[in-house]
């Protein structure tokens, strides 16, 4: 090996110090900065890319059971409308979720406890987060039902059988301000608006009596139930909805929505994929909290 010699003919002392070998971190020091590191990166993932969501009630059965966590998209429509047959979280306006009662303005240590519980997933009270499936886009009319009982979206009937297991019955008149009833008058879903329904028709409240729900409240698309590990899937579109005819582009002033994609309309997720890689290699990684839902 050749050695760089300095003027007096000793070893160049830059040579000495570059084969030095590289100081490590004490595991007492790495160790806090890495949890520091991992929460700040998880806190970014739930804000921008992706959050986990809790399922408190029935009414998604038996799509989503109670005790489900779901993995919702929070990108997806950044770049494109929801979908018909999508399953989507989204926040409810004062139709949709009832007022609370006030309570009194907590001290700085309660405002900081509720700021990190709502940062990992631990939802606060009054929060108004809800999941249905999209049934009806901006332009379409939807009513209910057919001679055989089933929801029509501009004009086309809707099968189903696949994903509503327990329907509202029929023999129950229609009402604007309940849900016990299949059937409604046909709604035209306004502009920027969605047409949203539970899968478990029989308790959900949704669209039939709390009204259409605005696109900009949605918060994502829950493409994947991720826990319990028994219930591992994907979410996809029925195949019913490949049927349903657009409504005409006067209604909507929009061309027709652009189809999901077959694996789950999952939308490039590069930044997420690399987080992860990096915090494997740490061997140290958190997952981000999950989120309750309402009924």
């Amino acid at each position: 090996m050749v050695q760089t010699l300095d003027e007096d003919g000793g070893v160049d002392p830059w040579r000495r110090r570059a084969r030095r070998p590289r100081r490590q971190m004490p595991l007492w020091q790495e160790l806090p900065l890495l949890l520091v590191v991992a929460f700040c990166l998880a806190v970014l993932i739930r804000t921008f890319l992706l959050q986990a969501f809790f399922i408190p009630s029935g009414s998604m059965e038996d799509t989503l059971l109670v005790g489900d966590r779901v993995l919702v998209n929070k990108v997806v429509y950044d770049v494109r409308d929801p979908v018909r047959g999508e399953v989507v979280v989204f926040r409810g306006t004062d139709r949709w979720a009832p007022q609370v009662d006030e309570q009194p303005e907590p001290g700085f240590v309660g405002k900081l406890g509720r700021t990190v519980g709502d940062l990992v997933g631990v939802s606060r009270p009054g929060e108004k987060d809800f999941i249905k499936r999209v049934i009806a886009l901006p332009g379409d009319r939807v009513k209910c039902c057919d001679a055989q009982g089933r929801v029509l979206v501009n004009g086309t009937p809707l099968d189903e059988s696949s994903y509503v297991i327990r329907d509202s019955p029929l023999d129950i008149p229609p009402n604007p301000r309940e849900c016990r009833s299949r059937r409604f008058e046909e709604v035209l879903v306004p502009p920027g608006q969605i047409f949203v329904m539970g899968d478990h028709r029989l308790v959900s409240q949704d669209a039939r009596c709390q009204g259409p729900v605005p696109i900009d409240n949605v918060v994502g698309r829950a493409f994947a139930v991720v826990w319990p590990s028994s219930r591992w899937s994907t979410l996809s579109v029925p195949a019913t909805f490949d049927d349903v005819a657009d409504p005409p582009a006067v209604s909507t002033g929009a061309p027709p929505p652009v189809r999901p994609t077959p694996g789950g309309g999952v939308v490039p997720l590069a930044p997420f994929v690399a987080v992860l890689a990096v915090l494997a290699r740490s061997g140290r990684w958190r997952p981000a909290g999950q989120r309750r839902l309402h009924p």
